[in-house]
């Protein structure tokens, strides 16, 4: 049994996957227009130029900010709801908006801990970090085998915990599978152990549509 799951996104992946590409294509522009219009007009030339450095800057800080955010835990604490799309209950459904780094990231309660998780159809099991597996009281079951992680960096050994509760929009699914993954801190996955639970799940427009089963209140 083995689990793949995706790569942590570069700098260069997260401006590019993302609407903040057209906002720094944009300020580019508007900085390029305003040392084309310098000479005639110098001090239109001058704010263009200085309102489109300035707005670079802003996309930039902005990238920088998200794949911190991403990456790391402590900073996630911090910046709870920085450029991360939300989830909303629409219906009977839970629709995830794609994030700007091009993926779908679910915020979720895990025994009652906040948490968020990426949503990977590629892996095969739930898996969470071994710091947030202590925190949540996810722990290492007696008896049971260890799996072989696949990673980016080759194979790893993992051991298999059970998630008594996970709940986020009007879904809530209990006593699910997880393996308590090492050398993956700050990055949780919803695994294909999750998504066959649903009714059904499909994306429509860069949004994730999971249909529950049995649809709890949001």
């Amino acid at each position: 049994m083995d689990i793949s799951l995706s790569d942590l996104p570069s700098w260069a992946g997260t401006l590019l996957q993302s609407q903040l590409l057209a906002a720094a294509l944009a300020a580019m522009a508007l900085s390029t227009l305003g040392g084309l219009i310098r000479r005639p007009l110098p001090h239109l030339g001058r704010v263009l130029r200085f309102g489109g450095n300035l707005a670079l800057l802003g996309v930039l800080g902005l990238t920088a900010l998200q794949v911190m955010r991403i990456s790391n835990p402590s900073f996630e604490l911090a910046l709870p709801g920085l450029g991360m799309p939300r989830q909303s209950v629409e219906g009977q459904e839970t629709h995830i908006p794609m994030g700007p780094d091009g993926h779908f990231w679910v915020e979720a309660l895990v025994n009652g801990e906040p948490r968020r998780f990426l949503v990977d159809t590629g892996a095969t099991l739930t898996a969470v970090s071994q710091d947030w597996a202590r925190q949540g009281g996810i722990n290492p079951a007696e008896g049971r085998m260890p799996v072989q992680l696949r990673t980016a960096n080759g194979s790893l050994p993992a051991q298999l915990g059970t998630i008594r509760e996970l709940a986020f929009g009007n879904i809530v699914a209990r006593d699910l599978d997880a393996v308590i993954a090492p050398g993956m801190e700050g990055v949780n996955v919803l695994g294909m152990n999750f998504l066959s639970r649903l009714k059904g799940w499909r994306v429509e427009e860069g949004v994730l549509i999971l249909e529950p089963r049995v649809p709890q209140e949001g």
